[in-house]
């Protein structure tokens, strides 16, 4: 079984449960421009384990999270619409696992492994 280069999952640390249904796209920065790599939702377990392909070239990358349409969908008003995470990639890593916790005002994230 092959794992994507780039993982996440989400907690909402709020309910204290993972956070299911959030839509997430993974973009490279190409030149000035962000170009969509691929895209998919979290599981029951707030995981997207499937994001984009089994190796990426070294370069900046970006995550964006819909936490607004997530926190509308379980009826709680938020204060970010969106989380956007940029990092940098090395492709002599074998794998990049980035969790985000979130809350309807504030929200986390680490590398993870």
């Amino acid at each position: 079984m092959s794992v994507s280069h780039i993982t996440t999952h989400v907690l909402d640390t709020t309910l204290g449960k993972p956070a299911a249904g959030v839509a997430v796209g993974l973009e490279e920065l190409s030149g000035a421009e962000w170009q969509p790599l691929a895209s998919g939702t979290t599981d029951a377990q707030g995981r997207v384990k499937d994001l984009g392909p089994e190796l990426l070239p070294s370069g900046t990358y970006r995550l964006r999270f819909d936490t607004g349409a997530y926190f509308a969908g379980i009826g709680t008003e938020a204060f970010f619409p969106e989380v956007s995470l940029t990092f940098t990639l090395d492709a002599a890593q074998e794998h990049y696992h980035v969790p985000l916790l979130l809350s309807p005002f504030a929200f986390s994230t680490y590398r993870g492994s």
